[in-house]
């Protein structure tokens, strides 16, 4: 089955979300999405300052799954993100790490042609990832620029073509939406925005019955990623890295003094944001060390 979504945006995860499209898994999806901006860059001369905050971040979504109940876990396949022929990037005054330093904002086209996204005559290779990518959560409410435990504006890297994306189910349908596609996006996303562009991201959906994760897990080809978006870095780090281990212990069942000395040997704790709300970290575990289907084992 192949079901294509388009023009059903949403701008807040929350309990009580409606579904735009339900399905039965498994399933294939279309999201055509609209870039970060909302469509509201039309050259390099836009104004910031007449930007409507209502439309930034949107989600194309949610998609409600059949099966998919709380205790579960929805896995989301990317298998294609087709892009248009140009992106956008903006700062300013305030936005970023280094928004202290910004006396004005600045705003770049950036064209895409073929593989290479082009910054002046520099050409960085396409990339193309998911910025947003969430269900509804548990309890709260949070804007789809928010990430936390329902996944959200994760803004990490490995979430592209290829990768695999395992998210908690906390609402019947689970509720699934992405948006804030990137071109190209360096780990930090330090100056507030990415190669932002519409795009096409076709996505397969099954669902993992009785096992729920804790915090949304990225698989590649290499291995997995534990994603913790909380208020600071340090607290994100902190909880990625208890997660990590907790998970060495499970799976090689280890004791919390190996999995922690086998932590500090072979997981890298790395950076997705540090620019939204919530800051996210990941804990990456090679598959070498795990094998495959870890988090699964881990939760047996």
């Amino acid at each position: 089955m192949q079901a294509i979504l388009d023009d059903k945006h949403i701008y807040t995860f929350n309990p009580t979300m409606k579904p735009a499209l339900s399905i039965n898994a498994p399933a294939t999806v279309v999201f055509t999405t609209i870039d970060a901006f909302g469509g509201q860059i039309t050259s390099e001369e836009t104004n910031l300052e007449g930007f409507d905050p209502t439309r930034i971040n949107a989600a194309t979504g949610p998609v409600s799954v059949s099966r998919a109940e709380p205790g579960d876990t929805l896995v989301v396949h990317i298998q294609r993100i087709d892009l248009p022929n140009q992106g956008a990037i903006v700062t300013g005054k305030g936005l970023g790490v280094l928004g202290h330093r910004m006396a004005n904002t600045a705003v770049k086209i950036l064209p895409i042609e073929g593989d290479d996204v082009c910054f002046n005559d520099l050409r960085l290779t396409v990339a193309p990832m998911i910025g947003v990518i969430g269900v509804s959560p548990e309890r709260e409410t949070y804007p789809t620029r928010t990430a936390h435990r329902h996944g959200g504006n994760l803004d990490t890297k490995e979430i592209g073509e290829g990768s695999t994306v395992y998210l908690p189910v906390f609402q019947p349908g689970a509720m699934l939406a992405m948006g804030d596609v990137h071109a190209v996006m360096g780990d930090g996303e330090v100056c507030v925005s990415a190669s932002e562009a519409s795009s096409r991201v076709t996505a397969h959906i099954t669902v993992i019955t009785g096992q729920q994760l804790t915090w949304p897990v990225v698989e590649t080809e290499d291995g997995l990623y534990i994603l913790v978006s909380l208020p600071s870095l340090d607290e994100a780090i902190l909880e990625a890295t208890t997660e990590a281990v907790t998970l060495l212990q499970r799976v090689l069942h280890l004791s919390f003094e190996e999995a922690y000395m086998l932590a500090s040997l072979a997981v890298d704790i790395r950076i997705s944001q540090l620019v939204n709300p919530n800051k996210t970290a990941k804990a990456f575990i090679p598959k070498t060390l795990v094998g495959e289907g870890a988090f699964q084992r881990a939760r047996v």
